[in-house]
């Protein structure tokens, strides 16, 4: 579907879409382009790289609307958001190099163990304190950067240390490899691997990874505009409830509890992980799709 086919209640439809994807994604950290490329193409009949191209745009317009409140939030641990994004991007260029050699099949499967095993780890962690965390990092990396820090949480300074950086480095650059290996954002990976490795509240992992996504989607998005596959009739009204949902997003986030949020997000976890297991065995039924 074409921008001049779209009349006014396909734009409602857009922007409605976009809204409630990023406001859970954005709650969530992980932006709403996992949820609008699936929705845009099975309901909205939308070419897959025009979906692709506005799933980018909404990324950056979610990561941009909610990283004002997250940063006066102190949500956000800028310093460690610089240290990671370097790993993740070497992740993603070793996954451009490898895109083709590894059937999509099995990154599928792979995939959807990742998330199943991540929310069965979240899951486990539910009933620690927000700051029960206070061991320092064995290798004496984050307190040599700066990188502990501390949140406010219902009324009070809960401070945290970020523990096993170099186990973290090494997921996030597994993040990176394996988002750009099956093309989606490694939002949803980011998180698990800072509350996993880490071990930071999922606060923090959410405003983090929130302010990390947006930086990498900006590059992908520049190649997207210069192929032409990034329609303004799709893009712009994707963007604009992008924004709006994820303040909301961001306001719901800083409003539940750490408790909530963990379960919100282990049960996305296990619905992705359905559906990327889906995925990968439609595809070694049928062979790669175009």
């Amino acid at each position: 579907m074409g921008g001049s086919d779209m009349g006014p209640g396909f734009v409602l439809w857009l922007f409605a879409v976009s809204l409630g994807a990023s406001a859970l994604g954005g709650m969530l950290g992980m932006a709403g382009g996992i949820f609008i490329v699936p929705i845009l193409t099975a309901f909205g009949h939308i070419d897959i790289r025009t979906a692709i191209g506005a799933s980018l745009v909404s990324v950056i317009a979610c990561s941009c609307g909610s990283a004002s409140p997250f940063l006066k939030g102190g949500l956000v641990n800028i310093r460690l958001a610089f240290v990671l994004e370097t790993t993740t991007t070497l992740g993603a260029l070793t996954g451009v190099l490898l895109a083709g050699v590894i059937p999509t099949a099995y990154l599928f499967m792979l995939f959807a163990l990742i998330l199943a095993l991540s929310a069965r780890q979240m899951l486990t962690r539910r009933g620690e304190t927000a700051g029960a965390a206070t061991t320092a990092d064995t290798w004496g990396w984050a307190g040599a950067l700066r990188l502990d820090g501390s949140y406010p949480d219902r009324g009070q300074r809960v401070a945290y240390r970020v523990q096993r950086l170099p186990l973290g480095m090494l997921l996030m650059y597994g993040a990176g490899l394996i988002s750009a290996l099956l093309g989606i954002g490694s939002g949803v990976l980011k998180i698990p691997a800072m509350d996993t490795a880490l071990r930071l509240p999922i606060k923090v992992s959410s405003g983090t990874s929130n302010f990390m996504i947006g930086v990498t989607a900006t590059a992908s998005a520049g190649a997207y505009f210069l192929r032409g596959d990034i329609d303004p009739a799709v893009a712009g009204p994707v963007a604009l409830g992008s924004v709006v949902g994820s303040l909301l997003g961001a306001r719901i986030l800083m409003a539940v509890s750490n408790e909530r949020a963990r379960l919100l997000f282990a049960v996305v976890l296990v619905a992705l992980a359905l559906r990327m297991a889906l995925s990968g065995y439609s595809v070694s039924l049928g062979g790669p799709s175009e």
